[in-house]
């Protein structure tokens, strides 16, 4: 118990019983003052960081994604106003990346254009509105659930599903049990399978996943769920437009794959051994059951249009041309290395994007 809230949650453990996984999870990434993405002592992004999002590793993602913007803005009938809306945008780096190239590319798009940062951390929202201080008067933050409807518009998350809070379910005896959180005799978080905690994960179970072999276990992510509903209620005519890493429900529960399931922690871009250590220190996650997101998006009215790699993605939406541009406007030979080789870590078969997938979902209720 070497974090402030390992002490907070062991306390409270023993003072009330064992909480779900998602309740643990929940605090150790989202605790007001001492969960991983509220506090303000902890260096999140970058090389010397946890981790390192697409927009940190290269101007060209969010360049690209700003093309592709343009593209719907045509789709929409070139509304008199255009809303993009980003839900858990980080520092502002995909923010950033996304007007300086829509003012460029499109200064007629750029005048119409609203940036709404919707962002939960504190510490992200002061940097996030540093960062873009040269567009202020285009640029607002607010919480999804106060939006207004979104007549014509896009909401964009980069990285979010993922780290949602899950539930962790396990096969014991052809039975299907929950992974609760409790404290051992000698002090260190453990593991405990017990009955399920909800209706709601019951029925999950029921309709969403394959049988388990004994000793599998799972990820339920069924904060998704929620999210869409708020997404289909604020956006009346647009684009959802995710991008993460998952799998199709197939595959995802694939004892022969993963046994164990998806979840991981990252601290200094390396796995934490065990999750369960110093919640609030490190980055923890879990993959996306793609099937899950595209049934409830389409019994919420968010028809699929686009589900591919995100390689494949970047590519037609024009990363090669973002990328031709600005080498003929580098100014230096070193300049032009740096632009060719993070282009080929974003594009290539190997790079870090044929890891990921992005989902776009058209929503239109006129």
């Amino acid at each position: 118990m070497s974090s402030p809230l390992a002490e907070e949650l062991s306390a409270r453990i023993r003072r009330m019983g064992t909480i779900t996984f998602r309740e643990w999870m929940e605090a150790a990434l989202y605790h007001p003052t001492l969960g991983y993405y509220n506090r303000t002592d902890l260096k999140r992004w970058g090389r010397e960081g946890d981790y390192r999002t697409s927009p940190e590793r290269t101007d060209l993602f969010a360049a690209t994604f700003a093309r592709h913007f343009v593209r719907l803005y045509e789709q929409l009938d070139r509304p008199g106003e255009f809303t993009i809306v980003e839900v858990g945008g980080g520092d502002g780096h995909f923010a950033a990346g996304v007007l300086e190239t829509i003012e460029k590319l499109s200064p007629s798009v750029f005048d119409v254009t609203r940036y709404v940062c919707v962002e939960l951390s504190p510490d992200a929202r002061s940097r996030t509105a540093e960062r873009l201080l040269k567009f202020n008067g285009q640029v607002e933050f607010a919480k999804l659930t106060e939006l207004l409807p979104i007549e014509a518009g896009i909401i964009v998350s980069n990285e979010l599903l993922d780290a949602f809070p899950v539930h962790r379910v396990t096969s014991v005896d052809g039975e299907l049990k929950e992974l609760f959180v409790t404290v051992n005799d000698d002090g260190d978080f453990a593991w405990l399978a017990a009955e399920l905690s909800t209706q709601k994960l019951h029925e999950f179970c029921r309709n969403e996943i394959p049988p388990l072999v004994d000793g599998q276990i799972i990820e339920v992510n069924m904060a998704v769920e929620d999210w869409l509903n708020t997404i289909a209620e604020k956006l009346v005519n647009g684009y959802l437009i995710t991008v993460d890493y998952g799998a199709e429900a197939e595959e995802l529960y694939d004892a022969s794959v993963r046994l164990k399931g998806t979840l991981r922690a990252f601290r200094r871009h390396e796995f934490v051994d065990e999750v369960l250590t110093t919640p609030g220190e490190h980055d923890i996650t879990t993959s996306v059951d793609w099937t899950f997101v595209k049934n409830v998006g389409q019994r919420l009215g968010l028809v699929v249009e686009r589900f591919q790699p995100l390689d494949k993605f970047l590519i037609e939406a024009g990363a090669l041309q973002e990328l031709e541009d600005r080498l003929a406007a580098a100014s230096s030979e070193s300049e032009r290395s740096s632009l060719t080789a993070t282009a080929r870590e974003m594009i290539l078969p190997s790079g870090m994007a044929a890891h990921f997938q992005v989902l776009v979902q058209k929503r239109r209720t006129t």
